[in-house]
């Protein structure tokens, strides 16, 4: 039986007082321009919710057409985080997962501005070595030029 741990969104205020971007973007306030680009930023992270359970990542995406993608956790290769000296200030960062999920394409998979960030991806890495236990999963890399030697 799955069961959830965490459910967020990504964060405009935090953002707008925890980035230079942010910053920027209330300066353009003064000329009108600002209040524009915080709407847009706002209905952005209003269309995107994050949903943690106990096997799974699901991202729902959309406002009037919606996706939803799933990643299985114990496929998640690795989970990076990243965060500027004010996004440290406000406790926003981005979260980069990479998997071996479809869904990523063996790429990564970005999550940005999400509030309490540094908490969310050490209890995300924890819930993946908890999948991969449960699974039996372990990681094996294999570096491509070491296959072909002899």
């Amino acid at each position: 039986m799955e069961r959830p741990v965490d459910e967020f969104r990504s964060s405009t205020a935090r953002w707008l007082l925890g980035s230079f971007a942010g910053w920027g973007t209330l300066l353009t306030c003064l000329v009108g321009i600002g209040f524009v680009l915080i709407g847009v930023r706002w209905l952005k992270n209003r269309a995107a919710s994050y949903e943690v359970t106990d096997q799974r990542l699901i991202v729902k995406r959309g406002i009037l057409f919606k996706t939803i993608d799933e990643i299985e956790l114990y496929r998640i290769k690795d989970v990076r985080l990243g965060y500027s000296l004010l996004n440290q200030m406000v406790d926003i960062g981005t979260i980069v997962l990479t998997s071996s999920d479809r869904t990523t394409m063996g790429g990564e998979f970005v999550l940005r501005d999400v509030p309490m960030a540094r908490d969310r991806r050490e209890g995300l890495r924890k819930l993946v070595d908890r999948a991969r236990s449960r699974r039996g999963v372990r990681e094996m890399d294999v570096d491509h030029e070491d296959a072909y030697l002899d």
